[in-house]
């Protein structure tokens, strides 16, 4: 089990009023910058929808969503775990054309999430997705627009350190690509988190590619859903974490699966009777466009920025209580 930790001799840099000054500052110059950078349009998301659509997303399979029963609809809803298959039809829906794209704040509750320095029942992202052409399906473009996220996180960082000279967090701009198998095969003997931290800690910035699909051990760095992300057009982005001593993932992001790639994916995950949600044949009959997309933490990008030792400095959620004796003792408030 996961445990939260205070490194040795850490002290929050801004006291509690800076720190919500600073979080609203970097949410709201980052969301301006990737939106131009992207072109994306800001639109409302539903903080919940209904299980037989389909819509939500299991992660990894074994999650469970929170749900509740509508009396005055008459049927059952589900908390969401991510947006990333309503964003594709809210495309379809509001008449976006290739090129365009929409962008929105998406919370989540994800009840068995392990908690700890990084990781919250509570989920903030910026959750976006583009369309594009069948084209544009490759590893190039892909790279493309992950450069431009890291761009406007950059930029962001660069005009924080002009509000606050106190935070003085260096992020590297030049982002290393590498594919799942190519970490595999250079630290055969690390477990996928393992090897992550060890290439991150040498490379600062990286973009791991490739999550999904089993590996040629048998085994897949990463769970990633089978009916989202195309596994070979797909990545993490990191960044090192100078407090924490770690790889820090920013965001989950991938060119989507097309009909074909569905197909594949459903069969090989086990995840046939998913062929007959509302989504999933529209999918399956090409009848929704080819987009890419992905999620961007508020949270996580705040307490990167900030240099801060535990996620719930910058949001407010509930903690267990070894979290909470943790972070007493070592003077770190949370929110």
């Amino acid at each position: 089990m996961k445990k939260s930790f205070i490194p040795e001799g850490y002290r929050p840099v801004l006291d509690e009023y800076d720190t919500q000054r600073a979080i609203a500052y970097i949410k709201r110059t980052f969301q301006d910058e990737f939106a131009s950078a992207l072109d994306l349009k800001r639109v409302s998301a539903p903080l919940f929808v209904t299980e037989e659509s389909g819509l939500n997303d299991n992660l990894n399979g074994y999650e469970r969503p929170v749900s509740f029963d509508i009396p005055s609809v008459g049927t059952d809803a589900q908390v969401v775990h991510s947006l990333a298959k309503w964003k594709r039809l809210a495309l379809k829906r509001y008449n976006f054309v290739t090129g365009n794209g929409l962008y929105t704040d998406m919370n989540a509750i994800r009840r068995d999430e392990e908690l700890d320095n990084i990781h919250s029942i509570y989920v903030d992202q910026w959750d976006w997705e583009k369309i594009i052409t069948r084209e544009n399906r490759n590893l190039d473009y892909f790279k493309l627009i992950v450069r431009s996220i890291v761009k406007a996180i950059c930029d962001t960082n660069d005009r924080l350190h002009v509000r606050y000279p106190q935070l003085r967090v260096d992020i590297d701009r030049e982002v290393s690509f590498i594919t799942t198998q190519e970490l595999e095969d250079m630290y055969p003997d690390l477990s996928g988190s393992e090897r992550e931290n060890a290439y991150v800690k040498e490379h600062k910035t990286a973009c791991i590619m490739q999550i999904g699909g089993a590996l040629r051990s048998g085994k897949p760095h990463d769970g990633r859903a089978p009916d989202y992300d195309d596994w070979q057009l797909n990545g993490d982005i990191l960044f090192w974490n100078d407090v924490l001593g770690r790889a820090f993932e920013i965001s989950s992001m991938g060119i989507r699966v097309d009909a074909e790639s569905l197909d594949r994916q459903l069969r090989i995950s086990g995840c046939d009777d998913r062929r007959e949600l509302p989504f999933h044949k529209m999918l399956l009959n090409d009848e929704l466009p080819l987009t890419i997309g992905g999620g961007i933490g508020q949270s996580r990008l705040c307490m990167l920025m900030m240099g801060c030792a535990h996620i719930g400095e910058v949001q407010s959620s509930v903690w267990d209580a070894h979290t909470v004796e943790v972070c007493e003792k070592a003077g770190v408030k949370l929110l």
